[in-house]
């Protein structure tokens, strides 16, 4: 079986970049509906949060030097001046020796830059206030733009927005933003093997896993994806629905047919295109060696593997990784460290992705590795995630520490 232009995951994602400029394009959505989405611009504050001094606990809004010294055997005599309402601008500032009830949340008077708890306190009339500890400048305080100053950069281009950026935008009076639009990802698995889920198969036959697979993974990450549905082994019919499927949408995946066989069908069409280019046939990886990496004019084609495990693994290695840099997001991954429970031996020179599933001991976490052929279908769902081992090393040692990645 010979390939040509054979890369690591690395060289084919940094090949992609180089190749194709993005022009995903971007929309304007509400924020309560764009969680996940990716921000297509700086967004910066136009006000100050908080927009006034606030107290951060109930008590009495002082100025600091009027509490010096003060302890439970010589407390601070203030005089009462009365109550801040929450929600309100203080109707009277405090002069020397005064002080006005806040509640927590509220806004301080002109001259009062601390606060002292109540349970620091006791009014001994209508009038008078002891506080029985000194307050020291900015004591239980909040200071107009200690949070968010105006001009601040909240969100930054590329940056996924999670519920706490939603929040602070909400609190920034922003109500709208500018996100990359949704990537659309075709999805097309080839085979004359292949039938619906929802359909009798006859012996030879299998049920068609990829489609759903990848369209999955695609939600997953915020992606639209679009089944194209199962296309047979027939040059004419895959390049007709390869030439739709790259205009209409962003990025083009095809499931099986990337081998060098009689029946591959996938590079012959990427050859087909006066305007397309094959970047990488052949990635050094385990599983998912036969993948094709190509475009035509700006658009990514990739033919992936028909095992179900060597598609998921260029997907996690390749696919995602290239849609993501496509609207300038860089997903920050942290992998969970474990004991790799065996001895275990890889061929060097490719890199290799080794199903793992997770278990907890005395000594710490230990991840068992999940064992099972690349067409076999179910060693995924098996595993919590995988252990990502480089292709200059032979293999791990029982005991030796791993990084595992979540699936």
């Amino acid at each position: 079986m010979d390939f040509f232009k054979v890369v690591s995951a690395e060289e084919a994602v940094k090949l992609v970049n180089e190749s194709i400029k993005s022009n995903i394009g971007y929309e304007k959505v509400n924020i309560l509906e764009s969680i996940d989405r990716i921000c297509c611009e700086d967004i910066r504050a136009l006000v100050n949060i908080p927009e006034f001094k606030r107290s951060t606990v109930d008590g009495y809004a002082v100025s600091s030097k009027d509490t010096f010294g003060a302890s439970e055997a010589m407390p601070a005599i203030l005089e009462y001046k009365g109550e801040v309402l929450m929600g309100n601008v203080p109707t009277s500032d405090i002069g020397l020796g005064q002080c006005l009830y806040v509640p927590t949340g509220g806004m301080l008077p002109d001259n009062a830059d601390s606060v002292i708890m109540i349970e620091y306190t006791d009014k001994l009339d209508e009038d008078t206030v002891l506080a029985y500890s000194p307050a020291a400048k900015g004591d239980n305080v909040i200071s107009i733009g200690e949070d968010v100053r105006t001009g601040d950069i909240i969100v930054k281009k590329g940056q996924k927005l999670r519920p706490y950026e939603i929040g602070v935008l909400a609190g920034l009076g922003i109500s709208q933003v500018l996100v990359y639009r949704k990537l659309k990802a075709a999805v097309i698995s080839t085979g004359d093997e292949l039938v619906s889920c929802n359909e009798n198969i006859s012996l030879g036959e299998v049920r068609d896993i990829n489609t759903y697979l990848l369209c999955s993974l695609l939600l997953k990450d915020g992606m639209e994806p679009v089944s194209y549905g199962i296309i047979r082994d027939d040059y004419n019919l895959l390049k007709e629905t390869v030439d739709k499927a790259s205009r209409e949408c962003d990025m083009v995946l095809i499931s099986g047919g990337s081998s060098v066989g009689k029946k591959d069908q996938t590079l012959k069409v990427l050859n087909s295109y006066e305007d397309g280019e094959v970047l990488a046939h052949g990635i050094s990886i385990k599983p998912g060696k036969p993948t094709i990496i190509g475009k035509r004019k700006d658009k990514v084609i990739m033919g992936l593997p028909g095992h179900p495990l060597a598609c998921s693994v260029i997907y996690q290695a390749i696919v995602k990784r290239v849609m993501f840099n496509l609207m300038s997001y860089e997903e920050k991954v942290y992998p969970i460290n474990a004991v790799i429970s065996i001895n275990y031996h890889k061929a060097k020179g490719r890199e290799e992705y080794l199903p793992v599933a997770l278990e907890k001991s005395e000594k710490g976490l230990i991840a068992n590795p999940v064992f099972g052929k690349s067409g076999l279908i179910s060693v995924f769902s098996k595993a919590y995630g995988y252990v990502r081992i480089a292709k200059d090393i032979e293999g791990l040692r029982e005991g030796q520490m791993v990084e595992v990645y979540v699936l």
